[in-house]
């Protein structure tokens, strides 16, 4: 009885928990067969996917499951039913991410039968497989590795596990026996062939991959070895790190001692199972009754005693932690920003595959930063403190390796994220801002005689979001005040009308901004960043070798990002003697067949502590896989303490990953400015002569005077390409280089000839040392004319002034070299656009650039989903796409245009429009076409193919898909003008089709204009029988369009005059109006004439179909952008309108 009593008090407690068991276990058996489906579609499909992915995935099985009537869990999860607790707690400890994500790839990889490769840009399962099999006797190697096979070959046989680590986008063959599991019996032992070798194969070997692209695209073949694992890192698994760094650093009492809970709980769970699973074995195992086995009834009574205690010491634990969780909540804002910006760094890549950090370095600052704040009682101001630090410090080290361009681009995502994170900036109004929008509605423009219909399309735009629905309205009613906010010099500073300036917020005024004043958006951003994240974000931000010097050590490579036409050598060489290395270091140009030497160089390094230097690190993209791996093989404790590994590569998707995560990092760009660029130029390379300037030779003035021209030239030449097409049609990277040989040419011709031979110079200068450079016809007209002011006779004397300002002038002849540098050192920092020989509204042109620039940058940085609110990508683009396919107009009947125009001997034109119709016809099938495939692919209905994909994409920012721009014109117009557009076009040829030969062509709207204008040349050869090839066009402007047809050549109209207008009064060329950067030119009369010749007076302006003017070059020797050149009439010289970058445009960009 005694033992009865005691035997059931002991199982009292297991009985309940027996029942509760037992009635789950019931659930589960009835559910089995749904659960296990539904993982095993987990386990085979959804590892490559984000979270995202798979719970959309995840939600249609279930539904299909349902469909079917298989029975299933309610709440099915991945986790609940594959994973065990203990084990998950287990991982975790080791160093596994504590997000549902991170925890998902954990069961699934440890329920595959396929080796795991793991994504994992920010290394994070790299950490924790390291940590999870340290004691297991864990190989790590690289697929570089030479001994990767005979590690292998040992793991398999002692059954062992491997990491191999950084693998790229192939995987080696050798490898197939190991990821297809091919082993087979060889005397009743398990084996598996590696090489030529046959191995013993134990059951306990395991193979991990790693692999650091943030975006893998692996062959089919490859995939289906392997279990493709997505473990980029999230944001919720980030902030769980970072919140424990902050309270390991702020209370590290209270960290400490929730990690000693976390060990704690999970030993006891994991002793309470035991005991439970004790009992159950002596249950299970006991012969006879258990009255009978007095050892099993002491046991009994032990482990309940202990399994009391354990409880007892859990819900403790649990109560501790719970308290423990209210103190860490107080820091979560921190962790909170702080992965937001982690986020920000790590999208940086999308812009240039040079911007790439780890999570180490992230850290290290992270923690620097709370370490050198002051410590604060108040835990609320602590935060705050932290958060402005850290967002700054982050900043400002980041900003060490962007471009400058990126840098403003950087603090705008940096605040549009934290604002985004706080409600503060509206998803659907952020995605607007950089993308644009169709215009609802088609209301009249009732400002047209100030504002552009373009800047009038942008705000029926605005009325898609909900703050700005009235906005077009009182527009209209205070037109008068916007006129005045469209001209100011400042409007960005000025108030709105209301009720829009008391209810918008700053962001909200910049969509405003956009609309009226493009121009002056990146100065609104500029305030905009000062005033929410601080004036130190918007001032300029600089560094130093000796900043970037201290920030490395010999395992942390050094590295210079280069734009093009800039070298580091110099200063770095001056900085090798200033740190007693210059006997030390040794530079190599890396390119063909420089390896061995390069490895040689970086082995005697470690060992005598020299600097090494590699040049052009892009030149040398196959060797670069092995530059990774001797920097990972370098070991702090044998190498010295001297050694330095400096890198300098221009932007490479080949520069490996990991070199860049590691390394200190600089941007290396050329000065901006003629100022910077001239003081350059005298410091740099006038400086071997500055003896000779101030000698007493008889040329010396000569040389001087001309020295000063020809550098003024060289930084002239160099900031037109700012200005865009505008300055030149393609952007030149002209260099010292250039500059240098043309100065030394110049001392040399002067030495050798009496008289200063200017023609000399000017074809050395101008046809090959900066001319071998210009591939444009018209660019070398424009580079030459500029030399021309600065290779002059008149040049050459005191005082003579090369602006119309008189901020440029030659200097007297008595100065001295140092002189120079003065003079220079008082030059403007901003330049007029007039010192170049362009309108003032050339810096209009180059603001509304920069503004695009930061916009399109922005866009590339922006996920999927743009926020809360906003509508899934998804939704945009279906809704977009069907209702471009709707509207499509249908394709031309090539039959019918056959037959009412028949190929005519005297009628070339007839061949023109059915060409054009074939092409346009082409065009329409493909949108159609690719249209339906991607409404069908948003449906599930087909695969949604990469190139899809990037369509996809394109229509959710309003831009013109690849897939559609690869078969049409060119065309730089958005997404909505550009359908607009189209429809425009196959207007013109059915009323072209319908109503005969039109009397006035729209130039705009030819496919191919070449072919028209050909045509039209054909016509009048054919009908006076002459040579076409003697035949081309003179041209007359006129007043009025025709109402017929001319009886020669043709009448064309939409073409747009940039840097210049046309004065209909004087009808002449003239001065633009301020603040009007496109004009429309009248109707032009083209009227072929035999042995035609130039007349006087006229201005020869290239017309472009686009307004980037470049394209590739055709065998004519022009651009394919170019269409032909027209004679305008003009009053003031060629050379004034050459300058200004006068031309003929078909196409707007909007």
């Amino acid at each position: 009885m005694n033992r009865a009593v005691r035997l059931l008090t002991g199982l009292g407690d297991e009985r309940l928990r027996w029942i509760e068991t037992i009635d789950n276990i019931e659930v589960s058996v009835v559910n089995v067969v749904g659960d296990i489906l539904l993982s095993a579609g987990a386990i085979a499909y959804l590892t490559p996917f984000t979270d995202k992915y798979r719970r959309g995935l995840l939600s249609e099985w279930v539904k299909i499951v349902e469909e079917k009537q298989i029975p299933h869990s309610e709440n099915f999860d991945t986790v609940q039913t594959l994973g065990e607790p203990v084990t998950i707690r287990f991982w975790q400890l080791n160093g596994l991410p504590r997000d549902y994500l991170s925890t998902e790839n954990a069961v699934l990889v440890s329920c595959s039968k396929r080796w795991p490769l793991f994504i994992d840009p920010q290394g994070q399962a790299n950490k924790w497989v390291k940590n999870m099999e340290k004691n297991n006797g864990l190989a790590i190697a690289k697929l570089s590795d030479k001994n990767l096979i005979r590690t292998l070959e040992s793991a398999v046989r002692f059954g062992k596990p491997v990491l191999i680590e950084n693998i790229s986008l192939e995987l080696d063959p050798a490898l197939d026996p190991v990821l297809l599991r091919q082993v087979f019996k060889q005397g009743g032992t398990l084996v598996m062939k590696l090489g030529d070798t046959i191995v013993p194969y134990d059951n306990k070997f395991r193979l991990y991959m790693t692999t650091k692209l943030p975006n893998p695209h692996y062959t089919p073949e490859i995939a289906v070895k392997i279990l493709l694992v997505n473990f980029t890192l999230v944001p919720s698994g980030l902030q769980d790190q970072l919140l424990a760094l902050v309270v390991m650093q702020e209370r590290p009492d209270l960290e400490e001692q929730r990690q000693q809970i976390v060990v704690s709980t999970a030993q006891m769970k994991a002793e309470l199972k035991d005991i439970e699973d004790r009992i159950l074995f002596k249950l299970s195992t006991s012969e006879g009754s258990p009255l009978d086995d007095l050892d099993f009834i002491v046991t009994l009574e032990a482990s309940k005693v202990k399994s009391e205690d354990i409880k007892n010491k859990v819900e403790a634990a649990e109560i501790t932690q719970i308290d423990i969780d209210n103190t860490r909540a107080l820091y979560i804002p921190v962790a909170n920003r702080s992965q937001i910006l982690f986020f920000c760094l790590a999208d940086l890549s999308n812009v240039d595959p040079m911007y790439q950090y780890s999570l180490e370095w992230f850290i290290s600052i992270f923690m620097n930063s709370m370490a050198v704040t002051d410590k604060l009682a108040e835990i609320d101001k602590r935060v705050i403190i932290i958060n402005d630090h850290f967002t700054f410090s982050l900043f400002s080290n980041v900003c060490r390796s962007l471009f400058e361009k990126h840098k403003l681009h950087f603090a705008f995502l940096l605040c549009a994220r934290i604002l985004m994170d706080e409600d503060k900036i509206d998803g659907h109004e952020w995605h607007h801002f950089l993308a644009g929008g169709s215009p609802l509605g088609r209301d009249p423009n009732p400002a047209s005689e100030w504002l552009s219909s373009k800047s009038w399309n942008e705000i029926l735009s605005l009325r898609a979001l909900p703050r700005f629905v009235t906005f077009t309205d009182t527009f209209t009613v205070k037109r008068a005040y916007y006129k005045q906010l469209f001209e100011a010099q400042e409007p960005h500073q000025l108030p709105l009308p209301e009720p829009f300036e008391s209810t918008l917020s700053v962001f909200q005024k910049l969509l405003i901004l956009k609309c009226l004043r493009p121009d002056k958006v990146t100065n609104a951003i500029q305030n905009f960043l000062a005033e929410e994240l601080g004036q130190r974000f918007v001032e300029p931000q600089t560094t130093d070798l000796i900043e970037m010097f201290s920030e490395s050590s010999p395992t942390t490579p050094l590295v210079f990002v280069l734009s093009t036409g800039t070298d580091p050598a110099a200063d770095l060489y001056k900085f090798a003697e200033r740190m007693k290395m210059g006997k030390r270091m040794f530079s190599i140009s890396l390119g063909q067949g420089q390896g061995p030497r390069a490895e040689a160089l970086i082995k005697s390094g470690c060992e005598l502590g020299s600097w090494i230097f590699f040049q052009n690190c892009h030149l040398a993209p196959s060797w670069m896989p092995r530059l990774e791996n001797l920097t990972e093989n370098i070991e702090p404790e044998n190498t010295h303490r001297d050694f330095r590994l400096w890198l300098t590569s221009t932007p490479s998707p080949y520069f490996p990953v990991s070199i860049l995560q590691n390394s200190s990092k600089m941007t290396v760009e050329p000065p901006s400015g003629i100022k910077a660029n001239m003081l350059r130029a005298y410091i740099n390379q006038a400086s071997e002569f500055a003896d000779f300037i101030q000698s007493e030779h008889p040329k010396s003035n000569t040389f001087k005077w001309l020295l000063f021209a020809l550098s003024l030239f060289h930084a002239a030449v160099i900031e037109r390409r700012k200005f865009g097409p505008l300055g030149f049609n393609i952007p030149y990277e002209f260099t010292t280089g250039d500059l240098k040989i043309c100065i030394s040419q110049l001392h040399m011709f002067l030495m050798e000839y009496d008289q200063t031979p200017f023609k000399v110079l000017t074809y050395t200068a101008g046809h090959i040392n900066y001319g071998g450079r210009v591939t444009d016809d018209w660019d070398r007209r424009c580079m030459m004319n500029i030399l021309a002011d600065y290779y002059d006779p008149k040049v050459v004397k005191a005082g003579y002034k090369f602006d119309r300002s008189g901020v440029y002038y030659q200097l007297p002849a008595e100065v001295l070299f140092i002189d120079y540098l003065d003079y220079i050192k008082t030059f403007p920092i901003n330049d007029d656009p007039e010192v170049f020989g362009l309108h003032p509204n050339a810096d209009i042109t180059f603001a509304q650039a920069l503004t695009t620039s930061c916009l399109s940058t922005l866009l590339m940085l922006q996920p999927k989903q743009v926020g809360g609110a906003a509508a899934s990508q998804e939704e945009v683009t279906g809704s977009t796409a069907k209702d471009i396919l709707d509207k499509l107009p249908p394709q031309f009947d090539l039959d019918e245009i056959s037959e009412k125009y028949p190929v005519l001997y005297e009628e070339s034109l007839n061949t023109v429009i059915i060409q054009e119709a074939i092409r346009y016809n082409k065009l329409l099938s493909v949108i159609s076409s690719t249209l339906k495939d991607l409404l069908k692919a948003l449906k599930g209905l087909v695969v949604m193919s990469e190139a899809l994909e990037k369509m996809s994409r394109s229509l959710f920012s309003n831009m013109v898909p690849e897939m559609w721009t690869s078969k049409a014109y060119p065309s730089l117009k958005p997404l909505a003008a550009w359908v607009a557009d189209l429809h425009a076009r196959i207007a013109f040829l059915n009323k072209w089709k319908n109503q005969g030969i039109p009397s006035v062509f729209w130039i705009s709207g030819f496919y191919f204009p070449q072919a028209f204008l050909t045509g039209t040349l054909q016509n009048f050869a054919r009908k006076y029988i002459i040579s076409i090839d003697t035949i081309n066009f003179s041209f007359k402007v006129l007043t009025d369009a025709p109402s017929r047809r001319p009886p020669d050549g043709c009448c064309i109209w939409g073409l747009f005059l940039e840097g210049s207008r046309w004065n209909a009064r004087t009808g002449l060329l003239d001065e633009s109006q301020p603040k009007e950067l496109y004009t429309e030119m009248p109707v032009v009369w083209l009227i072929p004439e035999e042995f035609h010749k130039q007349p006087a007076r006229t201005y020869v302006c290239p017309v472009y179909k686009t307004l980037t003017r470049a394209g590739t070059l055709s065998t004519t020797g022009h651009s394919t952008n170019y269409v032909l050149a027209i004679e305008v009439p003009s009053d003031k010289p060629e050379g004034h309108w050459i300058k200004r970058g006068v031309a003929l445009i078909c196409a707007l960009d909007y």
